[in-house]
Parts: C-alpha cells; structure tokens; sequence
C-alpha cells in the first residue's frame, strides 16, 4: 500500500489551516494521474485522516475513481 507520495504536510511547508484540503488535493491528483514521478500505478482509492484542535476532533476522507 503506498503512503505519503507528496513528502507529507512538512514537505509542504507544514500549512496549518490547509492541511486537510492539501491532502484532499494530494489523493484527487493521484486518482487523475497527474502527480508525474510520484505517481502511483493503478491508483483507485485514497484516503486521508486529519487531526484538529487539540486532538478532539477527527475525520477521514475516503475518495474512489469512477
């Protein structure tokens, strides 16, 4: 199972207030196969899990190519 194509939040310069729409943007690149050397073969599914406040609040994205 690949994880982490992108280097993760540090790699992108660790964007507080965007963190969740940065791996959100992450996965749809991958599923439209667009992220060129980090691309990974017969991608269909992605999913993410952010962490918010002090630890209290949670959600995951689960996201499939049609």
């Amino acid at each position: 199972m690949p994880i982490n194509s992108s280097g993760g939040l540090k790699a992108r310069g660790h964007p507080l207030g965007a963190k969740g729409v940065a791996q959100v943007v992450e996965l749809v690149w991958q599923l439209r196969g667009e992220t060129a050397k980090r691309q990974f073969d017969r991608a269909e599914t992605g999913i993410t899990c952010n962490f918010g406040g002090f630890g209290n609040n949670v959600i995951s994205i689960l996201i499939e190519r049609i």
